[in-house]
C-alpha cells in the first residue's frame, strides 16, 4: 500500500471498514527549535494580540513530519491504517521554550476489503 493512502485517525476505528488484524504500536517524535527572530516577533505580537502565525506553522510542519513517519511505519508492517493517534507536545527542560517536542503514537491495522 502506498504511505499516502495509510490512513491516520484519532478515532478508535475507520468509519465504514471492519478492523481485521491489530499489528503493533507505531510512534515517531520530531524535536526542533524555536527561530530566535521568530521568538521575538512572536513575543512582540503576543502583547498585541493575535495569533502567531509562524509559531502555528512551525508546528503544523512538526506534527505532518510525524505523521509522515507514523505512515511509513505502518507501510513497513503492512498496515492500512493507524487508528487511535494521539499527539503530545511538550517543552523540553533547560531550553527556556527554544526546543520542542512533538509525539505522536497509535495502533497500526489491517482494514477488511470494502465492499
Amino acid at each position: 500500500m502506498a504511505r499516502n493512502e495509510v490512513i491516520i485517525t484519532t478515532a478508535d476505528t475507520v468509519a465504514g471498514r471492519e478492523t481485521v488484524e491489530e499489528i503493533d504500536i507505531v510512534a515517531a517524535e520530531c524535536v526542533f527549535g524555536m527561530n530566535m527572530f521568530r521568538d521575538l516577533f512572536a513575543s512582540i505580537r503576543d502583547v498585541f494580540g493575535g495569533r502567531s502565525q509562524s509559531y502555528q506553522r512551525v508546528f503544523r510542519d512538526a506534527r505532518d513530519t510525524v505523521k509522515s513517519e507514523l505512515k511509513e511505519q505502518a507501510e513497513a508492517l503492512g498496515a492500512h491504517a493507524v487508528v487511535a493517534t494521539r499527539f503530545t507536545y511538550n517543552q523540553l527542560d533547560g531550553t527556556s521554550g527554544g526546543m520542542v517536542m512533538v509525539a505522536a503514537v497509535g495502533t497500526a491495522v489491517r482494514l477488511a476489503p470494502r465492499g
